[in-house]
Protein backbone atom coordinates (compact mmCIF):
# COMPACT_ATOMS: atom_id res chain seq x y z
CA UNK A 1 0.00 0.00 0.00
CA UNK A 2 1.36 3.39 -0.63
CA UNK A 3 2.27 5.16 1.81
CA UNK A 4 0.71 8.69 2.09
CA UNK A 5 1.84 11.79 5.06
CA UNK A 6 -0.76 13.21 7.76
CA UNK A 7 0.48 15.92 6.27
CA UNK A 8 -0.81 15.45 2.42
CA UNK A 9 -4.00 13.92 3.89
CA UNK A 10 -4.89 16.75 5.64
CA UNK A 11 -4.66 18.75 2.34
CA UNK A 12 -6.77 16.64 0.13
CA UNK A 13 -10.54 17.36 -0.13
CA UNK A 14 -13.11 14.18 0.76
CA UNK A 15 -15.38 12.93 -2.44
CA UNK A 16 -18.25 10.75 -0.70
CA UNK A 17 -19.39 8.32 -3.86
CA UNK A 18 -21.33 5.39 -4.19
CA UNK A 19 -21.67 2.81 -6.67
CA UNK A 20 -25.03 1.10 -8.23
CA UNK A 21 -25.84 -0.91 -11.26
CA UNK A 22 -27.43 -4.42 -12.01
CA UNK A 23 -26.77 -7.29 -10.65
CA UNK A 24 -23.53 -8.85 -12.34
CA UNK A 25 -22.44 -5.84 -13.95
CA UNK A 26 -19.10 -5.90 -12.09
CA UNK A 27 -20.02 -2.99 -9.36
CA UNK A 28 -17.93 -5.63 -6.61
CA UNK A 29 -15.52 -6.07 -9.46
CA UNK A 30 -14.81 -2.27 -10.48
CA UNK A 31 -14.24 -1.17 -6.70
CA UNK A 32 -11.95 -4.20 -5.95
CA UNK A 33 -10.02 -3.31 -8.99
CA UNK A 34 -10.20 0.48 -7.87
CA UNK A 35 -8.56 0.04 -4.31
CA UNK A 36 -6.21 -2.75 -6.17
CA UNK A 37 -5.03 -0.55 -8.41
CA UNK A 38 -5.03 2.78 -6.67
CA UNK A 39 -2.92 0.39 -3.70
CA UNK A 40 -5.53 0.93 -1.64
CA UNK A 41 -5.31 -2.95 -0.76
CA UNK A 42 -3.20 -4.47 2.80
CA UNK A 43 -1.07 -7.25 1.85
CA UNK A 44 -2.88 -9.07 4.26
CA UNK A 45 -5.97 -8.37 2.74
CA UNK A 46 -4.88 -9.27 -0.63
CA UNK A 47 -3.60 -12.38 0.61
CA UNK A 48 -6.93 -13.35 2.02
CA UNK A 49 -8.72 -12.64 -1.60
CA UNK A 50 -5.75 -14.77 -2.93
CA UNK A 51 -6.64 -17.72 -0.63
CA UNK A 52 -9.76 -17.89 -1.38
CA UNK A 53 -10.39 -17.48 -5.35
CA UNK A 54 -7.65 -20.57 -5.23
CA UNK A 55 -9.79 -22.55 -2.76
CA UNK A 56 -12.58 -22.01 -5.73
CA UNK A 57 -10.48 -22.88 -8.85
CA UNK A 58 -9.64 -19.46 -9.81
CA UNK A 59 -6.64 -18.87 -11.77
CA UNK A 60 -6.36 -15.19 -10.83
CA UNK A 61 -8.10 -13.24 -7.24
CA UNK A 62 -11.61 -12.86 -7.30
CA UNK A 63 -11.22 -8.33 -6.75
CA UNK A 64 -15.04 -8.66 -6.19
CA UNK A 65 -14.09 -10.52 -2.82
CA UNK A 66 -12.66 -7.03 -1.11
CA UNK A 67 -16.26 -5.48 -0.51
CA UNK A 68 -18.37 -8.25 -0.35
CA UNK A 69 -17.57 -8.66 3.29
CA UNK A 70 -20.69 -10.98 4.39
CA UNK A 71 -20.69 -14.69 4.03
CA UNK A 72 -24.04 -14.54 2.26
CA UNK A 73 -22.66 -12.12 -0.32
CA UNK A 74 -19.71 -14.68 -1.01
CA UNK A 75 -21.99 -17.85 -0.94
CA UNK A 76 -24.65 -16.22 -3.25
CA UNK A 77 -22.01 -14.05 -5.47
CA UNK A 78 -23.89 -10.75 -5.08
CA UNK A 79 -23.55 -7.80 -3.05
CA UNK A 80 -26.66 -7.90 -0.76
CA UNK A 81 -25.79 -4.82 1.87
CA UNK A 82 -23.91 -1.56 1.58
CA UNK A 83 -20.16 -1.83 2.01
CA UNK A 84 -18.35 1.27 2.84
CA UNK A 85 -14.98 1.55 2.43
CA UNK A 86 -12.34 4.41 2.93
CA UNK A 87 -9.37 5.28 0.97
CA UNK A 88 -7.04 7.55 0.01
CA UNK A 89 -4.77 9.09 -2.67
CA UNK A 90 -2.23 11.95 -3.11
CA UNK A 91 -4.83 14.16 -4.24
CA UNK A 92 -8.07 12.88 -2.23
CA UNK A 93 -9.66 11.31 0.36
CA UNK A 94 -12.24 8.59 -0.71
CA UNK A 95 -15.28 7.37 1.66
CA UNK A 96 -17.19 5.00 -1.12
CA UNK A 97 -20.54 3.07 -0.80
CA UNK A 98 -20.69 -0.33 -2.52
CA UNK A 99 -24.76 -0.56 -3.30
CA UNK A 100 -26.31 -3.85 -3.94
CA UNK A 101 -27.79 -4.29 -7.63
CA UNK A 102 -31.00 -6.45 -7.08
CA UNK A 103 -34.11 -4.94 -7.12
CA UNK A 104 -35.06 -6.17 -3.90
CA UNK A 105 -32.13 -4.25 -2.26
CA UNK A 106 -33.01 -1.09 -4.08
CA UNK A 107 -33.48 0.31 -0.54
CA UNK A 108 -29.71 0.28 -0.19
CA UNK A 109 -28.62 2.02 -2.57
CA UNK A 110 -31.03 5.22 -1.38
CA UNK A 111 -28.99 4.43 2.09
CA UNK A 112 -25.70 4.90 -0.13
CA UNK A 113 -26.58 7.69 -2.52
CA UNK A 114 -28.33 9.92 0.48
CA UNK A 115 -24.89 11.29 1.02
CA UNK A 116 -23.07 10.90 -2.01
CA UNK A 117 -21.90 13.74 -4.06
CA UNK A 118 -21.23 11.30 -7.01
CA UNK A 119 -23.21 8.43 -8.11
CA UNK A 120 -21.48 5.49 -10.53
CA UNK A 121 -23.57 3.31 -12.77
CA UNK A 122 -22.21 0.75 -14.31
CA UNK A 123 -23.91 -0.53 -17.33
CA UNK A 124 -23.29 -4.41 -19.28
CA UNK A 125 -22.22 -3.49 -21.99
CA UNK A 126 -23.60 -6.80 -23.88
CA UNK A 127 -27.16 -5.81 -22.21
CA UNK A 128 -26.86 -1.47 -22.58
CA UNK A 129 -29.54 0.40 -20.42
CA UNK A 130 -32.12 -1.50 -18.61
CA UNK A 131 -35.05 -1.11 -15.96
CA UNK A 132 -32.58 -1.06 -12.96
CA UNK A 133 -30.21 1.45 -14.31
CA UNK A 134 -32.99 3.76 -15.22
CA UNK A 135 -33.95 2.96 -11.40
CA UNK A 136 -30.66 3.60 -9.85
CA UNK A 137 -30.46 7.22 -12.79
CA UNK A 138 -34.50 8.19 -11.03
CA UNK A 139 -33.09 7.26 -7.29
CA UNK A 140 -29.53 9.72 -7.93
CA UNK A 141 -31.62 13.03 -9.74
CA UNK A 142 -34.28 12.43 -6.20
CA UNK A 143 -31.37 12.51 -4.61
CA UNK A 144 -30.11 15.22 -6.28
CA UNK A 145 -26.86 13.75 -6.56
CA UNK A 146 -24.56 16.62 -8.30
CA UNK A 147 -22.36 14.07 -10.47
CA UNK A 148 -23.02 10.89 -12.24
CA UNK A 149 -20.61 9.17 -13.74
CA UNK A 150 -22.07 6.24 -16.57
CA UNK A 151 -19.43 3.11 -16.19
CA UNK A 152 -20.11 0.86 -19.44
CA UNK A 153 -18.43 -2.28 -18.44
CA UNK A 154 -16.98 -5.61 -19.53
CA UNK A 155 -16.24 -3.59 -23.00
CA UNK A 156 -13.75 -6.79 -23.42
CA UNK A 157 -16.28 -8.84 -24.09
CA UNK A 158 -18.03 -6.96 -26.91
CA UNK A 159 -14.43 -6.38 -28.30
CA UNK A 160 -13.95 -3.07 -27.06
CA UNK A 161 -16.41 -1.28 -29.91
CA UNK A 162 -16.49 2.16 -30.13
CA UNK A 163 -20.23 2.16 -31.46
CA UNK A 164 -21.38 0.13 -28.52
CA UNK A 165 -20.28 2.33 -26.28
CA UNK A 166 -21.58 5.23 -27.92
CA UNK A 167 -25.04 4.02 -27.91
CA UNK A 168 -25.27 3.49 -24.86
CA UNK A 169 -24.06 6.35 -23.50
CA UNK A 170 -26.60 8.29 -25.53
CA UNK A 171 -29.20 6.31 -24.67
CA UNK A 172 -28.29 6.86 -20.58
CA UNK A 173 -27.17 10.60 -20.99
CA UNK A 174 -30.26 11.77 -22.54
CA UNK A 175 -32.83 9.62 -20.30
CA UNK A 176 -30.80 11.36 -17.27
CA UNK A 177 -31.14 14.88 -18.39
CA UNK A 178 -34.49 14.88 -19.11
CA UNK A 179 -34.37 13.17 -15.20
CA UNK A 180 -32.69 16.39 -13.81
CA UNK A 181 -29.55 15.14 -13.58
CA UNK A 182 -27.01 18.06 -13.91
CA UNK A 183 -23.82 16.29 -15.17
CA UNK A 184 -23.24 12.77 -16.66
CA UNK A 185 -19.58 11.54 -17.55
CA UNK A 186 -19.67 8.53 -19.78
CA UNK A 187 -16.60 6.14 -19.73
CA UNK A 188 -15.68 2.47 -21.29
CA UNK A 189 -14.15 0.72 -18.76
CA UNK A 190 -13.40 -3.31 -18.26
CA UNK A 191 -13.27 -3.48 -13.91
CA UNK A 192 -11.48 -7.55 -14.72
CA UNK A 193 -9.41 -6.76 -17.13
CA UNK A 194 -8.75 -3.01 -15.82
CA UNK A 195 -8.85 -0.95 -18.49
CA UNK A 196 -10.09 2.55 -17.78
CA UNK A 197 -10.54 2.09 -14.02
CA UNK A 198 -7.26 3.50 -12.75
CA UNK A 199 -4.68 3.05 -15.63
CA UNK A 200 -5.78 4.18 -19.17
CA UNK A 201 -6.23 1.08 -21.77
CA UNK A 202 -4.61 0.38 -24.56
CA UNK A 203 -7.09 -1.76 -26.17
CA UNK A 204 -9.62 1.71 -26.77
CA UNK A 205 -7.20 4.01 -28.04
CA UNK A 206 -10.67 5.90 -29.74
CA UNK A 207 -11.27 7.06 -26.04
CA UNK A 208 -9.56 10.16 -24.99
CA UNK A 209 -11.44 11.15 -21.61
CA UNK A 210 -10.28 9.96 -17.91
CA UNK A 211 -10.09 6.90 -16.40
CA UNK A 212 -12.33 6.39 -13.34
CA UNK A 213 -9.76 7.16 -10.66
CA UNK A 214 -8.36 10.34 -12.76
CA UNK A 215 -12.50 11.57 -12.55
CA UNK A 216 -12.90 10.87 -9.14
CA UNK A 217 -9.82 12.69 -8.32
CA UNK A 218 -10.94 15.57 -10.24
CA UNK A 219 -14.51 15.59 -10.20
CA UNK A 220 -14.88 19.70 -8.46
CA UNK A 221 -16.46 19.32 -4.69
CA UNK A 222 -18.57 21.87 -3.28
CA UNK A 223 -18.67 21.26 0.38
CA UNK A 224 -20.95 24.24 0.97
CA UNK A 225 -23.34 23.34 3.70
CA UNK A 226 -21.47 25.81 6.17
CA UNK A 227 -22.99 28.46 3.74
CA UNK A 228 -26.41 26.79 4.19
CA UNK A 229 -29.54 28.09 6.28
CA UNK A 230 -28.37 27.18 9.89
CA UNK A 231 -30.24 24.10 11.37
CA UNK A 232 -28.95 22.14 14.78
CA UNK A 233 -31.54 19.72 15.49
CA UNK A 234 -31.16 18.73 19.29
CA UNK A 235 -30.48 15.09 20.43
CA UNK A 236 -29.76 15.77 24.11
CA UNK A 237 -30.69 18.08 26.83
CA UNK A 238 -27.66 18.08 28.95
CA UNK A 239 -28.08 18.89 32.89
CA UNK A 240 -25.13 17.70 34.62
CA UNK A 241 -26.41 18.50 37.99
CA UNK A 242 -23.19 19.72 39.37
CA UNK A 243 -22.05 21.47 42.54
CA UNK A 244 -19.00 23.08 40.19
CA UNK A 245 -21.95 23.96 37.28
CA UNK A 246 -25.40 23.89 39.00
CA UNK A 247 -27.09 26.07 36.46
CA UNK A 248 -25.37 24.31 33.27
CA UNK A 249 -28.27 23.61 30.34
CA UNK A 250 -27.08 22.75 27.18
CA UNK A 251 -28.53 20.96 23.73
CA UNK A 252 -26.72 18.92 22.15
CA UNK A 253 -26.38 17.92 18.56
CA UNK A 254 -24.60 17.48 15.50
CA UNK A 255 -25.14 20.92 12.96
CA UNK A 256 -27.25 19.72 10.14
CA UNK A 257 -26.14 22.81 7.90
CA UNK A 258 -24.88 25.96 8.05
CA UNK A 259 -22.54 28.10 10.71
CA UNK A 260 -23.85 29.37 14.10
CA UNK A 261 -21.97 32.08 16.21
CA UNK A 262 -22.37 33.15 20.04
CA UNK A 263 -24.26 35.96 20.91
CA UNK A 264 -26.26 35.37 17.53
CA UNK A 265 -30.22 35.84 17.47
CA UNK A 266 -32.32 32.22 17.62
CA UNK A 267 -35.66 30.36 17.42
CA UNK A 268 -36.16 26.98 18.75
CA UNK A 269 -38.97 25.24 16.68
CA UNK A 270 -41.93 24.61 16.34
CA UNK A 271 -42.77 26.66 19.41
CA UNK A 272 -41.39 29.25 17.48
CA UNK A 273 -39.75 31.12 20.75
CA UNK A 274 -36.84 33.32 20.69
CA UNK A 275 -33.39 33.60 22.52
CA UNK A 276 -30.19 33.72 21.47
CA UNK A 277 -26.57 31.52 21.90
CA UNK A 278 -24.80 32.17 25.21
CA UNK A 279 -22.09 29.50 24.58
CA UNK A 280 -21.05 27.06 22.29
CA UNK A 281 -19.39 23.41 23.71
CA UNK A 282 -16.78 22.10 21.43
CA UNK A 283 -15.52 18.88 22.52
CA UNK A 284 -15.95 20.22 26.21
CA UNK A 285 -13.92 23.52 25.38
CA UNK A 286 -15.84 26.73 24.39
CA UNK A 287 -15.79 28.10 21.32
CA UNK A 288 -17.06 30.96 19.27
CA UNK A 289 -18.33 29.65 16.20
CA UNK A 290 -19.09 26.21 15.10
CA UNK A 291 -20.22 25.02 11.78
CA UNK A 292 -21.84 22.01 9.76
CA UNK A 293 -21.15 18.46 10.81
CA UNK A 294 -19.54 19.07 14.06
CA UNK A 295 -21.24 18.42 17.44
CA UNK A 296 -21.79 20.60 19.88
CA UNK A 297 -23.63 21.44 22.91
CA UNK A 298 -25.05 25.32 22.48
CA UNK A 299 -26.07 26.97 25.93
CA UNK A 300 -29.16 29.73 25.49
CA UNK A 301 -29.20 32.71 27.24
CA UNK A 302 -32.90 32.44 28.21
CA UNK A 303 -34.44 29.61 30.23
CA UNK A 304 -37.22 28.17 27.52
CA UNK A 305 -38.17 24.54 27.21
CA UNK A 306 -36.68 23.02 24.09
CA UNK A 307 -36.29 18.86 23.88
CA UNK A 308 -34.92 16.50 21.84
CA UNK A 309 -36.90 16.38 18.33
CA UNK A 310 -36.71 20.24 18.38
CA UNK A 311 -34.76 22.52 16.03
CA UNK A 312 -32.56 25.66 16.56
CA UNK A 313 -32.12 28.31 13.81
CA UNK A 314 -31.59 31.89 13.02
CA UNK A 315 -34.25 34.04 13.60
CA UNK A 316 -33.42 35.55 10.60
CA UNK A 317 -33.48 32.34 8.67
CA UNK A 318 -36.44 30.42 10.12
CA UNK A 319 -38.39 27.85 8.28
CA UNK A 320 -42.46 28.06 8.58
CA UNK A 321 -43.69 24.97 10.12
CA UNK A 322 -46.49 23.09 8.48
CA UNK A 323 -48.38 19.34 9.45
CA UNK A 324 -49.19 19.25 5.62
CA UNK A 325 -45.75 18.11 3.64
CA UNK A 326 -45.89 17.30 0.31
CA UNK A 327 -43.04 15.17 -1.37
CA UNK A 328 -41.19 12.82 -3.57
CA UNK A 329 -40.91 9.57 -2.14
CA UNK A 330 -38.68 6.23 -3.07
CA UNK A 331 -40.59 3.24 -0.84
CA UNK A 332 -38.40 0.50 0.38
CA UNK A 333 -40.68 -1.88 1.88
CA UNK A 334 -41.83 -4.79 1.04
CA UNK A 335 -46.01 -3.75 2.30
CA UNK A 336 -47.24 -1.33 0.18
CA UNK A 337 -47.94 2.58 1.30
CA UNK A 338 -51.76 3.30 1.08
CA UNK A 339 -53.81 6.15 1.16
CA UNK A 340 -54.84 6.70 4.82
CA UNK A 341 -51.77 4.92 5.99
CA UNK A 342 -51.01 5.79 9.62
CA UNK A 343 -47.43 5.91 9.82
CA UNK A 344 -44.83 7.76 12.44
CA UNK A 345 -42.50 10.47 10.64
CA UNK A 346 -39.00 10.58 11.45
CA UNK A 347 -37.30 14.49 10.16
CA UNK A 348 -34.40 14.94 11.82
CA UNK A 349 -34.15 14.15 15.82
CA UNK A 350 -37.86 14.36 15.62
CA UNK A 351 -40.74 11.92 15.07
CA UNK A 352 -44.34 12.31 14.94
CA UNK A 353 -47.09 10.54 13.94
CA UNK A 354 -48.82 11.00 10.67
CA UNK A 355 -51.14 9.51 8.07
CA UNK A 356 -50.99 9.28 3.76
CA UNK A 357 -53.75 11.72 2.79
CA UNK A 358 -52.94 11.34 -1.13
CA UNK A 359 -50.55 9.80 -3.48
CA UNK A 360 -51.11 12.06 -6.53
CA UNK A 361 -48.81 10.13 -8.42
CA UNK A 362 -46.52 7.56 -9.54
CA UNK A 363 -43.11 7.76 -12.31
CA UNK A 364 -43.18 5.27 -14.70
CA UNK A 365 -39.64 4.66 -15.01
CA UNK A 366 -39.69 3.78 -18.85
CA UNK A 367 -41.27 6.99 -20.54
CA UNK A 368 -41.20 8.76 -16.84
CA UNK A 369 -44.40 9.42 -17.48
CA UNK A 370 -46.56 9.85 -14.51
CA UNK A 371 -49.46 7.78 -13.51
CA UNK A 372 -52.20 9.67 -11.44
CA UNK A 373 -53.90 9.05 -8.11
CA UNK A 374 -52.10 5.14 -7.91
CA UNK A 375 -53.85 4.84 -4.55
CA UNK A 376 -51.07 3.12 -3.43
CA UNK A 377 -46.82 2.60 -3.85
CA UNK A 378 -44.89 -0.90 -3.71
CA UNK A 379 -41.59 -1.67 -3.09
CA UNK A 380 -38.97 0.59 -5.12
CA UNK A 381 -41.89 2.81 -6.85
CA UNK A 382 -41.16 6.64 -6.49
CA UNK A 383 -43.95 8.35 -6.34
CA UNK A 384 -45.68 12.07 -4.99
CA UNK A 385 -47.35 11.81 -1.35
CA UNK A 386 -49.36 14.40 0.57
CA UNK A 387 -48.49 13.19 4.13
CA UNK A 388 -50.56 15.38 7.29
CA UNK A 389 -48.20 15.36 10.64
CA UNK A 390 -49.77 15.06 13.79
CA UNK A 391 -47.76 17.91 14.58
CA UNK A 392 -45.85 20.93 13.00
CA UNK A 393 -42.57 20.03 11.27
CA UNK A 394 -40.40 22.32 10.80
CA UNK A 395 -39.25 21.58 7.00
CA UNK A 396 -36.59 22.67 4.39
CA UNK A 397 -37.08 21.82 0.92
CA UNK A 398 -34.97 19.02 -0.24
CA UNK A 399 -33.24 21.17 -2.81
CA UNK A 400 -32.31 23.91 -0.27
CA UNK A 401 -31.14 21.44 2.12
CA UNK A 402 -30.82 17.23 1.79
CA UNK A 403 -30.49 16.70 5.68
CA UNK A 404 -33.61 19.23 6.58
CA UNK A 405 -35.19 18.64 3.29
CA UNK A 406 -35.65 14.75 4.62
CA UNK A 407 -37.46 11.99 6.29
CA UNK A 408 -38.66 8.50 6.71
CA UNK A 409 -41.99 6.98 7.04
CA UNK A 410 -42.08 4.35 9.62
CA UNK A 411 -44.47 1.69 10.28
CA UNK A 412 -45.62 2.04 13.81
CA UNK A 413 -46.42 -1.51 15.02
CA UNK A 414 -42.57 -2.82 14.10
CA UNK A 415 -40.27 0.20 13.57
CA UNK A 416 -39.70 -0.95 9.88
CA UNK A 417 -38.62 1.37 7.45
CA UNK A 418 -41.30 2.32 5.25
CA UNK A 419 -40.20 5.24 2.62
CA UNK A 420 -37.81 7.70 2.15
CA UNK A 421 -38.79 11.18 1.36
CA UNK A 422 -37.63 14.49 -0.19
CA UNK A 423 -39.41 17.76 0.71
CA UNK A 424 -41.24 18.96 -2.26
CA UNK A 425 -43.50 21.55 -1.17
CA UNK A 426 -44.86 22.28 1.71
CA UNK A 427 -48.39 23.67 2.57
CA UNK A 428 -48.68 26.50 5.40
CA UNK A 429 -51.06 24.76 7.97
CA UNK A 430 -54.18 26.57 8.98
CA UNK A 431 -54.14 25.64 12.72
CA UNK A 432 -51.76 27.48 15.29
CA UNK A 433 -48.46 25.70 16.29
CA UNK A 434 -49.70 24.88 19.55
CA UNK A 435 -52.67 22.23 17.89
CA UNK A 436 -51.44 18.99 18.98
CA UNK A 437 -53.49 15.41 17.66
CA UNK A 438 -55.56 12.96 20.29
CA UNK A 439 -52.31 10.92 20.66
CA UNK A 440 -55.14 7.89 21.18
CA UNK A 441 -57.29 8.31 18.30
CA UNK A 442 -54.66 9.58 15.81
CA UNK A 443 -58.11 11.98 14.64
CA UNK A 444 -55.92 14.47 12.65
Amino acid sequence: MSTITTEALSATTLLRFATAGSVDDGKSTLVGRLLHDSKSVLADQLEAVERVSASRGQNAPDLALLTDGLRAEREQGITIDVAYRYFATPRRRFILADTPGHVQYTRNMVTGASTAELTVVLVDARNGVVEQTRRHAAIAALLRVPHVVLAVNKMDLVGYGEPVFAAIAEEFTAYATELGVPEVTAIPISALAGDNVVEPSANMDWYGGPTVLEHLETVPVSHDLAHCHARLPVQYVIRPQSAEHPDYRGYAGQIAAGTFRVGEPVTVLPSGRTTRISGIDLLGEPVDVAWTTQSVTVLLEDDIDVSRGDLIVPTKDAPPTTRDVEATVCHVADAPLTVGHRVLLKHGTRTVKAIVKDIPSRLTLDDLSLHPHPGRLVANDIGRVKIRTAEPLPVDSYADSRRTGSFILIDPSDGTTLTAGMVGESFASPEPVTDRADDEGWDF
